[in-house]
């Protein structure tokens, strides 16, 4: 631990902080990632910032009664003070370096701020095999190439965990017989790929990344090459950007039918969509529901004709055309009304509901590495049957390369095959 970080308590709160002039706080606690990744990055920033800015940490669990009252519900929380006053952003969660940085600067001169901006020393480091997204399919990759003895780096723009750790339950997933919370099951993951020896860096900012020199850049310091790179970036489905979407999601608003429509069972469920996947999982839906109500924003489906028939001989679906969701409204726990706009007259009105599934497409996340693979007509990552790609030494698993379905097994599936590949070839070199 650097030594231009101190411990505080409740009682030394008035005089280290109100009094302390510049000051980050850090509400931390323990057994907690989000903490354990913030770490990583507020040490080396105090040997940089630390001169001009204290750097404080309280542990949250034992100081409840100043964490509420500043408002602090979560670890990790990092609070800004100027001479007393709060000030920035306050930032939780899956907290990055350049936020740090950009609140920290805030409470310095410009000038002051760039001199202490050339005392960050680039930093490289030197992996086997470096797994890009801590998904389910990265972290079964990082599993497999840790217990091999080769070291492994997982790096993600977020936190573990991928989709999944929004989802509410999983209970298809082999071994566990009572359903798991998604976000439980890929922080045993990840802490299985942690023993095995995989290190991360999580909740960065991806700089560059040339798969051809197998170089990587996290928060525009630390270069990383790898003897091999495994893509494990994942999908996301498209947004809709309607109000309520991201902050219920996982909270009554989902977007896979084959996970959660049988927590729906008796109950009423809103679709958002008319194309193949919103159809064919309004029919596998009503396997559960009481009540499937489809909203869609033309006057006829898009999915297939066979889909379609059977979805309006089907007696518990009914079809809202040429309405778009405006907003989703959460009461209590989960989201119990859809307001849509009717398009044709622009009248708004409330759909009551016990959950919203959204069916607007899937998107590989893939960015600026697109043009460097060959792709399938969706825009996902073709591979061989070990799941390399058309780039030497890189790989593709997961959600973000081309295949028939997309689970947690499949993409756990597909981490094994390419860490056995990867850990072959390797020992041959």
């Amino acid at each position: 631990m650097s030594d231009l970080i101190r411990y505080i308590n409740a009682a030394e709160y008035e005089f280290a902080v109100i009094n302390g002039g510049n000051v980050v706080l850090d509400f931390y606690s323990t057994e907690c990632p989000p903490c354990e990744a913030l770490a990583a990055k507020f040490e080396p920033l105090s040997e940089i910032y630390g001169l001009d800015v204290k750097f404080l940490k309280i542990f949250r669990q034992e100081n409840r009664e100043l964490a509420q009252k500043l408002g602090v519900s979560s670890s990790p929380t990092l609070l800004f003070f100027k001479d007393g006053e709060m000030v920035g952003e306050r930032l939780s969660g899956g907290i990055k370096r350049s936020d740090v940085v950009r609140n920290l600067e805030s409470l310095l001169s410009k000038e002051r701020a760039e001199v202490l901006r050339t005392r960050v020393k680039p930093v490289q480091s030197q992996y086997d095999v470096v797994v890009v997204g801590a998904g389910p399919a990265g972290l079964a990759t990082a599993i497999y190439t840790a217990q091999a003895k080769l070291k492994t780096l997982v790096i993600d723009k977020e936190l573990p965990g991928g989709q999944v750790k929004v989802t509410h339950l999983v209970s298809n997933y082999p071994g566990f017989s009572e359903p798991i919370s998604g976000y439980m099951l890929m922080h045993q993951m990840s802490e299985q790929a942690r023993a095995a020896g995989a290190e991360f860096r999580t909740a960065v900012d991806v700089t560059s990344i040339d798969l051809v020199n197998k170089e990587i850049v996290i928060d525009g310091y630390e270069t990383v090459r790898a003897r091999k790179i495994v893509i494990a970036t994942g999908s996301s489905p498209r947004f809709l950007g309607v109000k309520g979407e991201r902050e219920y999601r996982g909270q009554g608003i989902s977007y896979c039918a084959t996970c959660d429509a049988k927590y729906y069972e008796g109950k009423d469920v809103v679709v958002i969509g008319g194309g193949n996947s919103a159809i064919e999982e309004s029919l596998f839906i009503t396997k559960f529901a009481r009540s499937v109500t489809v909203v869609h924003q033309f006057d006829k489906l898009q999915a297939n004709k066979t889909a379609q028939a059977m979805a309006f001989a089907n007696p518990k679906i009914t079809f809202v055309f040429e309405h778009e969701p405006r907003e989703f409204v959460k009461e209590g726990a989960s989201v119990r009304r859809v307001v849509v706009e009717d398009l044709k007259t622009h009248e708004l009105k409330s759909i009551e509901c016990d959950g919203v599934f959204i069916f607007a497409g899937m998107s590989p996340n893939i960015d600026e590495l697109a043009p460097f693979f060959v792709l399938d007509q969706w825009g996902y990552v073709k591979t061989d049957s070990n799941s390399r790609t058309n780039i030497p030494d890189v790989y593709a698993v997961g959600d973000v390369a081309s295949k028939s379905f997309r689970q947690i097994t499949t993409a756990v599936s597909d981490g094994t095959v390419a860490a056995i590949a990867v850990s072959r070839e390797l020992e041959a070199a």
